[in-house]
């Protein structure tokens, strides 16, 4: 007796079992019949841009109250209008399509982002069978690319003088720079060092310097450069500035008090008449003492 219940408790055991791997496989045989597409998009932080989700019923049975939703509560984005959308039925084999308008915070980080998204929908055949399936689709906050440039020298720009001029690259945009480098052409001075300079990165909100030692030639010089550079996305970037600076003549720096002027000439002309005084009062000493023995 008590064997006989033992195998009928077990025989219960394994129907629910049967049952349960029986109602998950229906459910994710379900789940799978749906396949969801979406636009990959690209947008600057504060930007606006239609995304188009496609919802494909792939499996042998209509499904009805289709709804898409979006989930954006930990990624800095907000849809511009209702973050759900309905679609009636899918047939068989069917798809439509639901638009969102997703905007991104002004604030936001450059980069990838995931966009969590949930489709609900109900077995046409049976109401009483609801399903859901998430999922992610992936969209690109990038960094608008805003650069400026200055001329910074180093000590006095005097003509005919040594000196060190370098180019200010200021990254004022969101994202990052990289591979930067700078190749200088020579106007109004001739360079001393090599005339490329790799700079590398520079960080959204940051400065770097590329730097070059040269001889000025004019008082109106040119710092004429080409500036290579991959941005946020990678791409090769390509830039060419002109940036006038002043060079003073020497007379102009005196003027203006940038340089003392030296008085090593004016040491050495002393030194040189104060040697003729003191050699002409030699001579003049030798010819008295002289005429005083010949008058003896």
């Amino acid at each position: 007796m008590q064997g006989t219940m033992y195998y009928q408790k077990m025989n219960k055991q394994i129907t629910k079992s049967i049952l349960g791997i029986l109602v998950l496989v229906l459910t994710m045989t379900f789940a799978s019949a749906i396949v969801v597409d979406a636009d990959f998009a690209t947008l600057y932080p504060g930007e606006s841009e239609r995304i188009t989700v496609e919802v494909d019923n792939n499996g042998n049975f209509d499904i009805e109250d289709v709804s898409v939703s979006l989930n954006l509560a930990e990624i800095p984005f907000t849809a511009v209008g209702s973050s759900e959308k309905d679609i009636d039925d899918l047939d068989e084999d069917d798809d439509d399509t639901v638009s969102f308008t997703l905007r991104a915070s002004t604030d936001a980080t450059p980069g990838d982002y995931n966009i969590p998204y949930s489709v609900r929908y109900t077995n046409a055949e049976n109401d009483s069978e609801d399903f859901e399936k998430e999922g992610t689709f992936g969209i690109r906050i990038t960094a608008r690319t805003e650069i400026d440039f200055a001329v910074e020298v180093r000590g006095n720009a005097i003509v005919g003088q040594e000196g060190r001029i370098s180019l200010e690259i200021i990254n004022k945009g969101l994202g990052e720079i990289k591979s930067l480098s700078v190749q200088i052409l020579p106007g109004g001075f001739e360079l001393l060092s090599k005339s490329k300079v790799f700079v590398g990165t520079i960080d959204a909100d940051d400065t770097d310097l590329a730097s070059f030692d040269v001889i000025y030639k004019a008082t109106g010089p040119t710092l004429s450069a080409k500036i290579e550079y991959k941005d946020f996305d990678n791409k090769k970037q390509e830039e060419t500035v002109n940036l006038s600076f002043k060079v003073y003549t020497r007379e102009e720096a005196l003027e203006l008090g940038l340089i003392k002027k030296s008085n090593t000439q004016l040491y050495f002309l002393i030194f040189i008449i104060l040697l003729i005084v003191w050699l002409i009062y030699r001579k003049i000493k030798k010819r008295r003492k002289q005429n005083r023995r010949i008058e003896k």
